[in-house]
């Protein structure tokens, strides 16, 4: 019922203008890929927008965990997300609040929601739970966020801190009730609630618990994600022994490649982009140190972005040559991420 609901919702933010902009993208998309010349019809249909690069834990595979990046880091200006949402347009239909960092830590996370909300833009971000008390879930609730994922990737805390180093299980579930006891209070379908389990190899003997859990506590929906590592040529401590749920496979020479064969072709180039917390255009979330910078929407117009020389040749590349770049060599494009 609840996932009912949320893709009800879903259909709510739609409009005739922006399934019209969609159509315009993929048609564009499939008479790419067929004739290898990069066509791009119609503007984004989905953002992710960094509300900031902070974060209060340590996973062993996120940049932001480990404090690597090379790049500038900060927090999003409650201005700069105006302008990006009035600069990409209209046609906007999704924006996910997430790409490196805890959004919660960002002071003004909710501002940056709201601010979509008025433009009927659905919303979503995912966190790790842990400032989310009782008044700030009545806050998230109350702000129109329309759907909230929240990591929790072990059903003890010793599994759990395997790789959300620094945390603490109890403050995820803490949260978790706390959100759940807000929308009944304030009789509210949203924020659909997501519990995110990434499959490693130190939990995935606690699949069947996490769907129990979420069961208690009343959560909206589990999915269950394949786990993205860095070094997996030769194994890596994270890859989860069962195949179903990692996305490399070991080959005769016990080496590991990704399942899915990277073709020259990405719908993402197509559909939408990247804004770091300083406007930086960036092509996906697999770029997490902005190595590719398409833009800066601060001081270029965005439809220019989009259709500029530079984006052009980038998604030619992709059509004719994409293992040759290096943000797409391990990317989830056509894995089964969600398991």
């Amino acid at each position: 019922m609840a996932t009912a609901n949320d893709s009800l919702n879903i259909l709510k933010h739609l409009s005739f203008f922006r399934i019209w902009n969609l159509f315009l993208l993929y048609y564009s998309f499939i008479i790419s890929r067929i004739s290898k010349k990069s066509i791009v019809w119609g503007k984004p249909f989905s953002v992710s927008i960094e509300p900031t690069t902070a974060c209060n834990l340590s996973c062993p595979q996120c940049p932001s965990g480990l404090k690597s990046f090379k790049r500038a880091t900060g927090k999003l200006d409650l201005k700069v997300n105006a302008d990006l949402i009035k600069s990409v347009g209209k046609q906007l239909f999704y924006i996910n609040y997430y790409f490196q960092g805890e959004p919660f830590l960002h002071p003004q996370f909710l501002d940056l929601v709201k601010e979509a909300k008025k433009n009927k833009i659905y919303t979503a971000t995912s966190t790790n739970a842990h400032f989310i008390n009782k008044k700030k879930a009545e806050e998230i609730v109350a702000s129109g966020l329309d759907r909230l994922i929240i990591s929790i990737d072990g059903t003890t805390q010793k599994t759990y801190q395997s790789y959300r180093v620094d945390g603490l299980l109890e403050k995820v579930i803490e949260g978790s009730k706390n959100l759940v006891a807000a929308k009944k209070e304030l009789n509210s379908a949203t924020p659909h609630l997501i519990f995110q389990f990434l499959v490693v190899k130190p939990n995935e003997h606690q699949v069947d618990e996490i769907f129990k859990l979420a069961k208690e506590l009343n959560i909206d929906e589990v999915r269950l994600k394949s786990a993205q590592v860095y070094d997996y040529v030769h194994g890596n401590d994270l890859i989860p022994e069962n195949e179903k749920y990692a996305r490399y496979v070991k080959k005769a020479d016990g080496t590991y490649k990704l399942k899915a064969e990277t073709g020259n072709h990405c719908w993402r180039m197509w559909s939408s982009c990247v804004f770091t917390w300083d406007a930086k255009v960036v092509p996906c979330c697999f770029d997490k140190d902005a190595t590719i910078q398409l833009g800066s929407a601060i001081n270029e117009d965005f439809s220019a972005i989009w259709k500029s020389k530079k984006y052009t040749n980038f998604r030619q590349q992709i059509l004719t040559g994409r293992n040759k770049i290096g943000i797409c060599k391990n990317c989830s494009e056509g894995s089964k991420v969600w398991i």
